[in-house]
């Protein structure tokens, strides 16, 4: 909990809800505090099933931390773009294409979005050992506060789902979990995400798309619910759907390698960002993540000795022998992403890649 014992950061003030009217997805809220017990688990893997059968989506309260803990993260999480000249940023920039890895800043303009315009927002990405690399004088006082802030997700909110989805699954609880060790080698991270208004030429040459249609590459990801409309979810009806903010909430998606895993069982989510509704337009667009994946040497092949999957029927992306390990995949999806000659897809609106022999899409 913030204290005087903590670094003074500045307080970051976020935009003002939206009044405007949206066509919201209706999503599960799950209460994760009730995963302490085994009646409470037993109900809450339920519910989770039912959320990503249906969404893919789901919000997470009772998580462990107060508003008054998360104002400060977002008040953290602002710090690496106002807080550091472009000159600081250049020297921690990333190299995503020659490493695959985001660890560092995402600086602005480097994906190519649509119709030539590029990208307008710009992250700063944190490694749960946040030793891996220098960081920019400002956050060196506060590394031991975001390393904190990556455990309480990876132990407090990640595990528990990871648990719930296992048991979904008819699996042991810690089946996931042991693929998800804190400690052993693999990319799960912290990302501070800042979004700025665009131009009106801009807007209108990608259509006020933002970040086309994707699916997450990693298992899940746990967003941490902030105001400014923009997130949108493709429905199972094919229609664009808004994410509602909800006070001091977690917004949590299926990806890629929980797709891989559960053999298409659990389908990783398409989700979109879209300038804002009108009253929140001049407003710039803070966010908070973590971002998760199984371990590195983690194969992605399906938990074929699920009873559930079993049942279901398995729909494997590729033979199990060709299969990917998380590190090859990650680093193959990083180095690609917002840098590929993209094609049209089959489908309406779909443009596609492919990453190591395997397909991928991108909706707009």
């Amino acid at each position: 909990m913030p204290s005087l014992t903590l670094p003074y950061v500045p307080h970051y003030v976020a935009a003002p809800p939206s009044k405007e009217t949206l066509e919201y997805a209706d999503l599960a809220i799950i209460d994760i505090s009730k995963a302490d017990t085994e009646e409470g688990r037993a109900a809450l893997a339920i519910e989770v099933r039912e959320a990503l059968l249906n969404h893919g989506f789901f919000y997470v309260v009772n998580h462990g931390y107060s508003q008054e803990q998360t104002d400060r993260i977002f008040d953290v999480a602002d710090l690496p773009f106002s807080a550091v000249s472009d000159s600081e940023k250049q020297i921690y920039a990333g190299t995503m294409k020659q490493s695959g890895s985001y660890q560092g800043y995402k600086l602005r303009q480097y994906w190519h979005i649509d119709a030539g315009v590029r990208d307008q927002l710009e992250h700063y990405n944190i490694n749960r050992d946040v030793t891996k690399r220098g960081h920019p004088e400002i956050l060196r006082p506060l590394l031991q506060e975001i390393k904190e802030f990556g455990k309480h997700n990876h132990f407090n909110v990640l595990h528990p789902i990871l648990r719930l989805i296992a048991r979904s699954l008819e699996l042991p609880e810690d089946t996931l979990v042991n693929n998800h060790d804190y400690d052993a080698v693999g990319e799960s991270y912290v990302r501070f995400m800042k979004y700025y208004p665009r131009t009106e030429e801009e807007e209108t040459k990608t259509k006020n798309v933002w970040l086309k249609g994707h699916i997450d590459f990693g298992s899940i990801t746990i967003l941490w619910s902030q105001p400014v409309a923009a997130l949108q979810i493709l429905s199972r009806e094919g229609k664009w759907r808004w994410i509602r903010h909800i006070e001091n909430a977690l917004v949590v998606n299926a990806g890629d390698a929980l797709d891989f895993l559960t053999g298409g069982y659990y389908k990783g989510t398409i989700h979109r960002v879209v300038r804002p509704p009108e009253d929140q337009r001049n407003y710039p667009r803070l966010g908070v993540f973590y971002f998760v994946m199984p371990n590195d040497d983690v194969k992605l092949v399906p938990m074929a000795e699920s009873p559930v999957l079993q049942r279901a029927g398995i729909q494997r992306r590729c033979d199990d022998s060709e299969a990917q390990t998380m590190e090859q995949w990650r680093k193959a999806r990083t180095a690609a992403y917002g840098q590929s000659e993209l094609e049209n897809g089959k489908e309406k609106g779909v443009e596609q890649e492919v990453i190591n022999g395997l397909l991928v899409k991108h909706y707009n």
